[in-house]
This record gives C-alpha cells, structure tokens and sequence, in this order.
C-alpha cells in the first residue's frame, strides 16, 4: 500500500477500534460509526433513528466524513458529521450499546435486543451504568446525560436482532482490559458486573 494514500483510508466500525488504529499510526484515521443494520443478506439496511434521536445515529469524523455522509445520503440513511471529540463519545456509546446489550441477552438464551430492553432493563441499565462510568474515567471526558434512554431507543429501533457475545476483542474485551489493568494495579475492578457476566458464561 502507498503510504501517502493512508490518510484516505475511512474505517467503518461497530466496535473499539482505537488501541488499533493508533498501533498502526493511524490515530487521526477517518471513521464511520455505522447505525444502520441488515439483518441478512438482501434485505433493505434499518436506518439508525430512535424516538429519542430521530435525525439518525450514524455519524462520520475526518476529512472524507462529508462525502460519506452525501454517499449514505444517496442510499437513503441517515449520517452526520462530527468532530473528533464528539465522534469519540458517541463511539463509546455504541460500545457501551453492543456490548451491554449482547452479553445480558447471552444470559438469557433466545432474547432478542428487544427482549433485553424489555423484559431485562434493570439488568442492562446496570451494566450500562458500570460500563459508562469506566469508560468516562479511562478516556477522561463526560457523556450526555440520559445515555441510557439513547441506548434503549436504539434497542427498540433494531429489536428483532439476536444476541450473542461476539468479536470480543473489538467490543467487550476492550471493558475487560480495563478490568485486567486495574486488578494488575492492585486496584478495584471498574466493571465488576461486566467481569462476573463474563466468567458466569465462561467468556473469560
């Protein structure tokens, strides 16, 4: 790969990508955070909006974020373009989302992102809680507030898709690494429902 043409690189994510990025010098790399959703393969993609933010969640960061968003535009979805600051904390959000939402349905085996909101909401809002407040301390920087309300929002928007604990690296692990970090340091576990979640289901 040319080296010069890096800088056009776009990154499409539905998870932590960060650690990454930066291990490649690419810290300043243009993002897509995809809001929009295909079930399978051939059906129409479920746009990214929610009663709580009906302009859309998708958002693009960088140089090339406003072409992306005229592309996605053109396709009929939804996206916005933020800066970098922004862009981070709503990356966070979906984070928080996936990662919340997949490891309380894997507890309960057949529920749907729906079910979880549902019939599960004391459980996610638990653990969506203890993910924010660790994620806030690790990035140093303060979300806005009701992100629990935005978080299941989005869950009603998609709520016929499955749960399961997926690609842990880039979702969940990124939530243990900060667990694994603080039990090195001989300090509190920052997410200690997220941990036990884990090991009762033999994630971890």
């Amino acid at each position: 790969m040319d080296l010069d043409n890096l800088a056009d690189l776009i990154f499409v994510q539905n998870g932590m990508l960060e650690p990454w990025l930066q291990s490649k010098g690419l810290s300043d790399a243009d993002q897509v955070l995809a809001y929009f959703a295909v079930s399978k393969l051939g059906e129409a993609p479920v746009d990214g909006k929610t009663d709580t933010n009906p302009e859309g969640l998708t958002a693009a960061y960088g140089k090339w974020a406003s072409a992306v968003a005229a592309r996605l535009h053109a396709g009929g979805l939804s996206c916005k373009v933020l800066n970098k600051e922004a862009f981070q904390k709503q990356m966070l959000e979906k984070l928080i989302w996936i990662s919340a939402f997949m490891l309380v349905g894997a507890r309960h085996p057949g529920a749907t992102v729906g079910a979880v909101e549902k019939e599960y909401r004391s459980e996610v809002s638990s653990l969506i809680a203890e993910l924010a407040s660790a994620a806030a301390a690790e990035k140093d920087l303060v979300f806005e507030e009701a992100m629990e309300d935005r978080l299941c929002a989005y869950s009603r928007a998609v709520s016929h898709f499955p749960t399961a604990v997926k690609e842990f690296k880039w979702r969940n692990g990124w939530f243990y690494s900060l667990s694994e970090k603080a039990t090195a340091e001989g300090k509190p576990d920052p997410c200690p429902l997220h941990t036990s979640w884990l090991k009762e289901l033999k994630i971890v």
